[in-house]
């Protein structure tokens, strides 16, 4: 076998050059992308303040025993210096396998993962039957859309008082129940009713946000599909199942992850409903705050711990929904 070479560099024709090294490769990038580098170093910054600073800030007090009494203070012209220390993992097992970790952590675990299913679940069907009539060519189309948008435009702490009146014994709700004669709940004091009312309240702010998902991804639909499919003879329920729901698929796909992680860590709907009030109605969210800042003495590692164990629950569930969407994706392809 001939084999060619160059007289002038004296290698083989067809021979790879060298790989450069880490630092010159590092060189050549920034001398080809260094305006692109100059452009995304604000939101770097602003990224590493904001976010990765109390992060890294949070991971750290979890390994601690931070709480109210021992951390650095002022009290008048006295200075007390912080006294915490470090104590490893000792949070999480306190949290997970404790005496008390079924009251502290697995219950409130067990009713977030039951608040974040039926929630989506009606954000998502009460938004997917309203996108599907507001899709319709309907006198008014226009005035009902934004009248349905409204709960959403309106600002959370304004939707949530404003259910709170209505919920209070003598708000309108119960007051409309006593008038039909049917019993009146304590909706603010019963556990299982302030279970019910915030799924109500958190359904209500967050309905409009899946309809507007949808409708838009109904009218990104070929109209030449349903066409084509009522040519054949299918019912409205075949179009439905076959050419709207694959339709939606990708739409459907991002507003329910959307859900899920806005709806597990949805803290304003049930602190502004019940406060410090609720503590078997708190998810996991405001449990974290009621420890950390609810109570005396105040927790802050344990606090932190929480916050960390929701980024890890919130990261798993990610990463297996992605898997299991890709691979139904490839399933379809077939």
């Amino acid at each position: 076998m001939t084999v060619a070479i160059d007289r002038a560099t004296g290698k083989r024709h067809g021979d790879r050059a060298p790989r450069p090294g880490p630092a010159r490769r590092l060189k050549y990038a920034y001398q080809k992308h260094w305006y692109a580098y100059a452009m995304i170093i604000p939101v770097v910054v602003v990224l590493g303040v904001l976010v990765l600073y109390p992060l890294v800030y949070g991971l750290y007090l979890t390994l601690t025993d931070a709480n109210s009494l021992n951390t650095a203070r002022t009290i008048g012209v006295n200075h007390i210096d912080a006294t915490y220390k470090f104590i490893g993992l000792d949070n999480y097992k306190d949290i997970l396998f404790g005496p008390t970790s079924y009251d502290r952590f697995w219950s409130h675990f067990i009713w977030t993962i039951v608040w974040t299913a039926v929630c989506v679940t009606l954000h998502y069907t009460i938004g997917l039957a309203l996108a599907l009539l507001l899709n319709l060519k309907l006198r008014g189309r226009t005035l009902y859309r934004l009248i349905l948008i409204l709960p959403w435009a309106v600002p959370t702490f304004v939707t949530v008082f404003g259910w709170r009146f209505m919920l209070a014994d003598g708000g309108i709700i119960n007051t409309a129940l006593h008038t039909l004669h049917l019993p009146q709940p304590d909706w603010l004091e019963s556990t299982f009713w302030q279970r019910t009312a915030a799924i109500m309240v958190n359904t209500w702010c967050g309905v409009p946000f899946m309809m507007v998902s949808m409708l838009g991804g109904l009218q990104s639909i070929d109209a030449s599909l349903y066409e084509a499919a009522e040519m054949d003879g299918a019912s409205p329920w075949q179009r439905f199942r076959y050419v709207t729901l694959p339709g939606l698929r990708s739409v459907s796909s991002t507003v329910v992850l959307l859900g899920v992680i806005w709806t597990f860590n949805q803290f304003a709907v049930i602190f502004l409903l019940f406060g410090n009030t609720a503590p078997d109605a708190s998810i996991l969210v405001t449990w974290s705050y009621y420890l950390g800042f609810g109570q005396q003495p105040r927790e802050f590692a344990q606090s932190a711990a929480y916050g960390i164990l929701l980024l890890a629950i919130l990261i798993v569930f990610t990463s297996f929904y992605r898997r299991w969407l890709n691979r139904n994706d490839q399933q379809l392809a077939i």
